[in-house]
């Protein structure tokens, strides 16, 4: 079962796990192309048992979800679905040019989520 936002704020242990600065991209290039994980990177993946937990949020959805998203090589499982409040779901489909995909959680979007979780991300709330 999926963790929704109230949930998801009282699992400290799972929200430590997040990496606020993995994008779906490089998820894929990491647990997927195994060929390519030596590439710039602070990861190296080495077994099914190197995970990463992050953020999407995918527009497929009106209005857009963000999912937090557990992948090893293996699989990808979601553990959260936090639906988007509209007004900001809005304005994001309006910065992409209402494009149907699955992108990296960044700007007004995360800031929100952030702010939602209550959560300290070091050096995150600046650069957002």
């Amino acid at each position: 079962m999926k963790k929704h936002l109230e949930e998801l704020k009282k699992d400290r242990t799972l929200l430590d796990t997040i990496d606020w600065e993995m994008t779906p991209e490089e998820a894929v290039r990491l647990y997927l192309e195994w060929g390519n994980n030596w590439a710039g990177g602070k990861y190296v993946i080495r077994s099914k048992s190197d995970v990463t937990t992050y953020f999407v949020i995918s527009t497929w959805e009106d209005p857009p979800v963000i999912y937090l998203i557990r992948r090893n090589s293996e699989e990808a499982v979601e553990l959260a679905k936090i639906t988007v409040p509209p007004e900001l779901g809005r304005r994001y489909l309006s910065d992409i040019g209402y494009t149907k995909g699955v992108y990296a959680l960044e700007g007004e979007v995360k800031e929100w989520l952030v702010r939602s979780l209550d959560e300290t991300v070091p050096d995150q709330k600046a650069v957002c």
